[in-house]
């Protein structure tokens, strides 16, 4: 089936999905469909940041749903206030530097999936959160591109 799709969009798809988000869009364009990185690039970066916004609002509308029950908001009262208590100062004096951070390593569950929960859970601004995962998923396209370029030229070497 992805044979009669473009291969942009079907990079644009695997970047979407959580957990293997560009980190996984860039190795198959580059090394799979021998793509140009400067097409790659950017597709795998919107992509990647297509459910973001989706996501930080997604958890707001599920949360006031799922509140209505009563073990449910327990649940969120003891996972709130657990999780802000823990990081509520680390959080306040690095929350954008450590989102980012968060979302710029590129290895599995650090994402702009994990970052838009991470962001939602410690109430961060929508449009900050936004902004920081996106400098976030372009530090991580960087280093994914600039390691699958520099392994590609090692294995032409061999």
């Amino acid at each position: 089936m992805l044979e009669i799709l473009p291969r942009w969009l079907v990079i644009l798809l695997i970047s979407m999905l959580p957990i293997v988000e560009l980190r996984g869009a860039i190795p198959v364009a580059l090394g799979a469909y021998n793509m140009n990185p400067w097409i790659v690039f950017p597709v795998a970066v919107i992509g990647n940041m297509i459910p973001v916004p989706f996501i930080l609002l997604f958890f707001g509308y599920a949360e006031k749903y799922l509140r209505k029950y009563k073990s449910f908001d327990r649940f969120f009262n003891r996972l709130f206030e657990k999780t802000r208590k823990r990081a509520d100062m680390k959080i306040k004096r690095y929350e954008t530097l450590g989102l980012l951070a968060f979302v710029a390593v590129p290895l599995p569950f650090t994402g702009a999936w994990t970052g838009a929960l991470i962001a939602y859970l410690f109430g961060l601004k929508f449009w900050k959160s936004i902004l920081t995962i996106f400098m976030g998923v372009i530090v991580a396209g960087f280093i994914v591109t600039a390691v699958c370029i520099t392994g590609k030229a090692f294995w032409f070497l061999i």
